[in-house]
């Protein structure tokens, strides 16, 4: 088939790179988000998307939006038999997905219809999943509801942060994504309709959603702080300022600090939950960069009795 690929982040690379690898279908162009800023410099920047595009020598489209008239007369001349999207950043009306024969087939990281949005691997985490997963479907105008055609699984670990599972899911749905083009071309799958139970939804998670609550459990700190890495990132306030949380673990055997009271020794810093502490790992200050929580404690010289949170 003649495709055309949508996607922006780093994250969508694998799956352009295993279409291209291929051999059996013609990534005709990409289409990703436009250039923008980045950097201390804040000088505009080509998505990861377009940069492997370009380095493959395929043309690159960067509509402001996707209904742009421009971009749709484009398409339309490129005649895409269908087109693949792995996180993309825009939504698609009806016009563009009208263009490509065979529709416009989204890879997305989770198994639908859990975890529909922006954020599947991050609510994932934060729900403590023990399996997770990605899946192709067709593209409705709907919110990642149009019928199915293919799955993989993955285990989510003890450890996991989002950035890790996101990881692994990118190079597994690549395969998937390949695999779910060979088949519609040659017309051994068929997409199957979403169950109407076990919808979940996945909105962005906002800087708020990231901000750690000591009253919860351990548990649930844990999973907040793996969720929201490495993007948002978990934050606490200490003294006023923020503070991220770039890495903490539960320590089940400890319950005598109160929520959020600091305790730090010569080489640990334990903060107090609504059941048993946390150790933390690693964490950044306001303007710094990321450090040892020993290291951390230690600058800030933290006295008894002090807190985070307040």
């Amino acid at each position: 088939m003649k495709l055309v690929f949508a996607g922006t982040p780093e994250v969508a690379v694998p799956a352009l790179d295993a279409l291209i690898a291929s051999g059996r279908h013609e990534v005709a162009a990409v289409v990703t988000r436009p250039d923008a800023p980045a950097g201390r410099g804040r000088r505009l920047v080509a998505s990861p998307v377009a940069e492997r595009a370009e380095e493959a020598g395929i043309e690159v489209l960067k509509p402001a939006k996707p209904r742009d008239p421009g971009f749709l007369e484009r398409l339309r001349e490129i005649a895409p038999d269908c087109c693949p999207v792995v996180a993309y950043g825009a939504l698609l009306p009806r016009v563009a997905l009208d263009v490509p024969a065979r529709g416009w087939v989204n890879l997305h990281f989770s198994l639908l219809p859990a975890w529909r949005g922006a954020a599947p691997v991050q609510h994932a985490l934060m729900a403590g999943d023990e399996i997770t997963g990605a899946s192709t479907f067709l593209i409705e105008e709907g919110l990642d509801s149009g019928p199915v055609y293919g799955t993989v699984t993955e285990t989510v670990r003890p450890t996991d942060t989002s950035g890790d599972l996101l990881t692994r899911l990118a190079l597994a749905g690549a395969g998937l994504l390949a695999a779910t083009m060979d088949g519609i071309e040659d017309g051994s799958l068929e997409a199957v309709p979403q169950p109407a139970e076990g919808v979940t939804l996945a909105p962005k998670i906002t800087v708020e959603d990231a901000r750690v609550d000591w009253t919860a459990p351990a548990l649930r700190v844990d999973r907040v702080v793996r969720g929201c890495t490495p993007a948002p990132g978990a934050w606490t306030t200490f003294r006023g300022e923020r503070l991220k949380l770039v890495q903490a673990v539960p320590l089940p055997d400890r319950s005598d600090l109160a929520p959020g009271q600091l305790a730090a020794g010569k080489n640990n810093v334990y903060v107090g939950t609504g059941s048993h502490a946390v150790e933390l790992l690693w964490v950044q200050a306001q303007g710094k960069k990321p450090m040892r929580a020993a290291d951390w404690a230690r600058g800030a010289r933290i006295t008894e009795g002090e807190r985070v949170g307040d």
